[in-house]
């Protein structure tokens, strides 16, 4: 038995060297290329609307605010500054989001997005990208990259096609530390040792951002007071949350097998149902000696088997947000579909690790 897993987690730790690696290098050289047009763009938007301050910056290597959500698509958060008049209320009416109030007794016109605000008092995410994406659709005519950049038609989102090869996203946000939405009150679970007080208290620290895009749970049924509102988003403190042992190198793993073998009609599944389902086996195995190297196999196999479960229920909950569903509104199908392929894969892994070679 104990041969056999050591044999697994040779043959992943040379997959993780060989593909994962070469995935990572790709990748960081495509961010390089895509931000430097994205920067170009985001400064003529600066020129225009000084209230939209590019804050794609590098630092060690990376830049912050940006997420690959597969090798050829990404997610640029452009933060925008001053949220302090207003009020963070989010009531669980509208999963997997919130809005922003006015405080009581605050005029409106003490607020630099003073036009953006509702008669009702709310400042709203779509009036805000609707504005954002005029000023960007402006800045790609004039930027010194207009020759392989376009905006994409037919969405709401501020998306640009780069070299016909790229799609990036980028969304206006809200960096909010300091508190925690109450949608999420619930973690950490009482009765998990894990992730200990410390780096609770970090996590819940690093906060959240608030995302003006458009909302998984409000699909189709659009009322004005929702497409006002915000979408909660996690991305650093889960980052942080899956710090140590061999817990981001199991995530960089999956991704790869993502990529190569489960992107699939229908798009059911991305990057971000893996980060999810990292964090839900970090509960189930919340001591750090079962992320130790040596672990890597077992832990595979156990994101992997729970990835066939969800997707064999049609149904993925949020890490911090369980009442929303990451495959809301992805077709049944691609879903059985997917399975099938896990399926698969998990026990090509399991029972033959060697084909891991040509995986």
């Amino acid at each position: 038995m104990i041969a056999a897993q050591a044999k697994l987690v040779y043959h992943l730790n040379k997959y993780y060297n060989e593909k994962c690696q070469a995935r990572k290098a790709a990748i960081a050289k495509t961010i390089r290329e895509v931000c430097k047009v994205v920067s170009d763009v985001l400064k003529e938007v600066e020129v225009q609307e000084p209230r939209f301050i590019s804050s794609l910056n590098e630092m060690d290597n990376r830049y912050e605010g940006l997420e690959v959500i597969s090798p050829t698509e990404f997610e640029v958060v452009l933060y925008l500054n001053q949220m302090g008049v207003f009020n963070f209320v989010d009531d669980g009416s509208l999963p997997g989001c919130a809005v922003l109030k006015l405080s009581d007794g605050r005029k409106r016109s003490m607020s630099l997005w003073v036009e953006f605000i509702t008669a009702s008092g709310y400042l709203s995410a779509r009036k805000i990208r609707s504005r954002f994406q005029t000023l960007v659709a402006q800045a790609v005519d004039k930027c010194s990259y207009r020759d392989v950049v376009k905006m994409v038609a037919d969405t709401s989102e501020v998306k640009l096609r780069i070299r016909d090869r790229y799609v990036v996203q980028i969304t206006p946000a809200f960096k909010c530390t300091g508190i925690w939405p109450r949608s999420a009150a619930h973690w950490p679970l009482p009765h998990i040792p894990w992730p200990g007080p410390n780096r609770v208290a970090e996590v819940k620290a690093e906060g959240f951002n608030l995302l003006s895009k458009e909302c998984y749970s409000l699909t189709g049924k659009q009322s004005s007071a929702e497409s006002d509102a915000w979408v909660l988003q996690f991305a650093e403190a889960e980052n942080r949350l899956q710090m140590g042992g061999c817990r981001k190198k199991c995530l960089s793993i999956l991704k790869t097998l993502r990529d190569r073998h489960l992107e699939l009609p229908g798009q059911p599944l991305n990057n971000y149902h893996m980060k999810t389902l990292v964090s839900y086996e970090c509960e189930k195995h919340p001591r750090e000696s079962d992320w130790d190297e040596s672990c890597l196999g077992d832990r595979l196999n156990g994101i992997l088997l729970q990835l066939i479960s969800c997707l064999q229920c049609r149904r993925c909950p949020h890490y911090f947000l369980p009442n929303l569903d990451l495959f809301q509104g992805k077709p049944h199908s691609a879903l059985e579909n997917a399975a099938k392929q896990t399926w698969r894969l998990a026990r090509e892994i399991l029972t033959n690790p060697k084909s891991l070679e040509k995986l």
